[in-house]
């Protein structure tokens, strides 16, 4: 769609089409002073399962990018930008909807569509309605103090999550979606707010940052608020990372379960950032610490624990070392659980495996 746009969510396929989320690299080329920042936009494009034709494309900000000013170098900045979506969307048949969460603009001027949950027309990609969250939000890599740094630089507060479709207890349809900030949300199908609660202080590296699961009674959430790039801006909003269970009706904590601390184990984050999964009565959740955990979803307590943070030899031939676990949640198949450890990125610990486990007794 635009220079340096790639694709970090999987494509959803449904009669007969397949959705592409578009999200972008600018958001990290912005760190080279020399980079004409930000043209860039998020979007979804349609193509024919069939044949691969283009059947439409939507564009997170409409307005293309123009010269906005002169950065402190002398070259010239360009705006509106970013808006990426980074996660999968969902479709709503019902409805001929397709959800999805946008993330923060690169650069000024912002729009109302960055921070969102939107909706959009599954036939024709035309906007429906658009619910945003956070406003103002101007950030990329270079913040906060190279050239390419927006002016009064936002939170980078994302929605970085698929949109939840679930029928509440009173047998209607809503929407569940996490942000960064550290606030769940519930939606009507319309788009029209039911709650929000706050489970965390929220930042750049989550809040709720990859997605969480709902057993269609509660809705787990793992908030990350690990201390790199904490959102500052309210000393009163202390970090609280761990596991978290509302009610999907009105919103409250059922419990939470705060991130066991490190024990002192090198290169450890006290975290919970991946997505979870919910089987009935557990929910499986993993730790930047490396631990993959059950919790009861009853009340939190920890039922499992397995540090995948160690060396499992040498397998096909490559030396296997576990990590931190973070980005998509665990599976369930046939009997066994799936999990992959050794996220690296943002300074974790890194490791190469996927690991699974029988969960038959």
């Amino acid at each position: 769609m635009d220079q340096l746009s790639t694709n970090t969510g999987s494509v959803v396929v449904y009669n007969g089409k397949v959705y592409i989320p578009v999200s972008s690299l600018e958001v990290a080329a912005a760190a080279n002073g020399k980079y004409d920042c930000c043209v860039a936009a998020g979007g979804v494009v349609a193509m024919d399962t069939h044949n691969g034709n283009i059947l439409w494309r939507y564009r997170t900000v409409t307005d293309k990018a123009k010269q906005q000013g002169v950065k402190k170098n002398g070259k010239p900045y360009y705006g509106p930008s970013g808006a990426p979506v980074w996660c999968s969307p969902t479709v709503d048949a019902q409805r001929g909807l397709l959800y999805i969460g946008t993330g923060e603009n690169y650069s000024r001027p912002v729009t109302n569509t960055s921070d969102a949950v939107q909706a959009l027309d599954l036939k024709t990609g035309k906007l429906v309605w658009n619910f945003q969250a956070t406003t103002e939000d101007a950030y990329n890599v270079a913040c906060p103090v190279l050239v390419n740094c927006p002016d009064k630089s936002g939170p980078d507060l994302d929605f970085g999550m698929a949109p939840i479709l679930v029928k509440g207890k009173d047998g209607k349809d809503m929407l569940l979606a996490g942000q960064k900030s550290g606030v769940v949300y519930a939606l009507t199908p319309g788009g029209k707010l039911i709650w929000n609660t706050r489970i965390g202080k929220g930042g750049s590296l989550g809040g709720i940052h990859w997605g969480m699961a709902t057993d269609g009674k509660y809705v787990y959430a793992a908030n990350s608020d690990q201390i790199y790039g904490l959102d500052k801006r309210d000393s009163t909003i202390k970090a609280s990372p761990g596991i978290y269970a509302l009610d999907i009706t009105t919103g409250k904590v059922i419990w939470k379960t705060a991130s066991p601390d490190c024990g002192g184990k090198g290169g450890c984050l006290v975290s919970n950032s991946a997505a979870p999964m919910v089987v009935p009565g557990l929910v499986f959740a993993g730790g930047l610490d490396g631990h993959i955990r059950a919790y009861a979803t009853t009340d939190g307590k920890i039922l499992w624990d397995f540090d995948t943070a160690k060396g499992y030899g040498n397998i096909n031939g490559y030396k296997a070392q576990g990590g931190a676990i973070d980005g998509p949640s665990p599976v369930v198949a046939d009997g066994m659980l799936y999990i992959n450890s050794g996220y690296g990125a943002f300074g974790q610990m890194q490791g190469n495996v996927i690991l699974a486990f029988s969960v038959k007794k």
